[in-house]
């Protein structure tokens, strides 16, 4: 076949549903490159989070933060999930795909006016156009898949539904567009369990597993470069690495040991029915938003540490022992079965969870959590190694 005959067929594909059990199946080239752009939201998103918490705008910080990682983190997941049934790779997939990738950095321009401004108009923008490109791949799979037709057209139709609302919202008074945001972001979460009643779709679990791996890595990258920045920062200054060396050893341990227990769990292991694989993926919009959280929360340390910043010593201690220790409750409570009984690991990881957040009450909260966190993995391979009466499911 010339290279014609193979463009021609390419536009040809039908946008068949692939087979839930496909064997080899890993992320495409197109996958890995639509996660490294979906990395400047994320890390534009933690830098405005770090600039609020760091002026003292806790509050609005938080919430801002938690209004903008949803898009980023709901856009990714519903095209994660959807690839994962019906990636075929063709022309159309593929600028399809680039106009989502074309709304998350949109979106990545407008998180600073969102988060510092409460100007949410180029961030909402931004996810109508990726959410609009879903419209489309989902009409795509409706008219190919007669077996899931109708499923395809209630995604289609329901996501086409909440993007009118987010425009409308832009529309409302201010005093009545935080309501409207929740009852929004409810329409959101609601879409995929209403449309999965029809017929289910044939995501792949082990596919999903992976992707949900590789997005973790690039969130806790992230943490790892605003860490870097923020010391860069403080060393361009009249800051020594003295200053700011227990910080960097706390902050190298501490992202090493999430890391570590992300990656203990075999995850596709969670998603053996619709329910419980629905649990595990919305429970990842914690997971994300703590791990992006990390690298804020250490940035706003070593700005206190050399002194810059309007936080209390407690405060700025939090920003850095509240996500930490949410991301290793999150990440043990989505691996735990809820018919387990307790367990040592269970015991291992509330102590882990409460020294951690005690750690704000201590001189240095960085180091500390870092120490509580490696021996958290320690004691965890100890328990592992004793058989399986005490360790987790594999």
């Amino acid at each position: 076949m010339n290279e014609s005959q193979s463009t021609a067929t390419a536009w040809r594909r039908r946008m068949v549903a692939r087979v839930a059990d496909e064997r080899h199946r890993t992320a495409t080239a197109l996958e890995l490159f639509f996660d490294l752009c979906f990395v400047v939201a994320v890390a534009q998103t933690s830098a405005a989070f770090e600039h609020e918490l760091a002026g003292g705008h806790v509050g609005r910080g938080i919430l801002g933060y938690g209004f903008v990682f949803f898009a980023i983190w709901w856009a990714w997941m519903n095209f994660t999930w959807f690839a994962s049934a019906y990636d075929t790779d063709d022309i159309p997939y593929r600028l399809l795909t680039v106009v989502q990738i074309t709304g998350a950095l949109v979106m990545s321009a407008g998180t600073a006016a969102a988060l510092q401004h409460g100007d949410y108009t180029i961030i909402t923008w931004g996810y109508v156009l990726m959410r609009l490109a879903m419209v489309s791949q989902w009409l795509r799979a409706a008219r190919a898949d007669p077996e899931r037709r109708r499923t395809c057209l209630r995604y289609a139709f329901g996501i086409l539904a909440v993007q009118i609302g987010w425009l409308a919202n832009l529309a409302l008074p201010e005093d009545v567009r935080f309501g409207a945001h929740l009852v929004l972001v409810l329409g959101e979460l609601c879409v995929p369990v209403w449309a999965e009643r029809a017929t289910r779709t044939t995501w792949h679990p082990r596919h999903i597993a992976e992707r949900y791996g590789l997005f973790t890595l690039i969130v806790l990258g992230e943490s790892i470069t605003a860490a870097a920045g923020a010391v860069r920062a403080a060393l361009d200054t009249d800051a020594t690495f003295g200053d700011i060396a227990t910080l960097v050893l706390g902050g190298t341990l501490t992202v090493f040991a999430l890391w570590w227990l992300y990656f203990a769990q075999n995850a596709s292991r969670r998603l053996n029915s619709f329910t419980t694989a629905m649990l595990w993926s919305y429970g990842h919009y914690a997971v994300f938003a703590s791990a992006a959280a990390v690298g804020a929360g250490l940035a706003v340390n070593v700005a206190h540490t050399t002194g810059h910043g309007h936080l209390t010593d407690h405060a700025a201690a939090a920003t850095y022992t509240i996500p930490v220790a949410a991301f290793i409750m999150c990440v043990w409570l989505l691996h735990r079965r809820a018919v387990e009984r307790l367990s040592a690991f269970d015991v291992v990881h509330a102590l882990a969870v409460l020294a951690i957040l005690a750690a704000v009450f201590t001189p240095a909260p960085v180091l500390v959590s870092g120490v509580v966190a490696a021996l958290l993995i320690a004691a965890t391979v100890v328990l592992g190694d004793r058989g399986p009466a005490g360790a987790p499911a594999r």
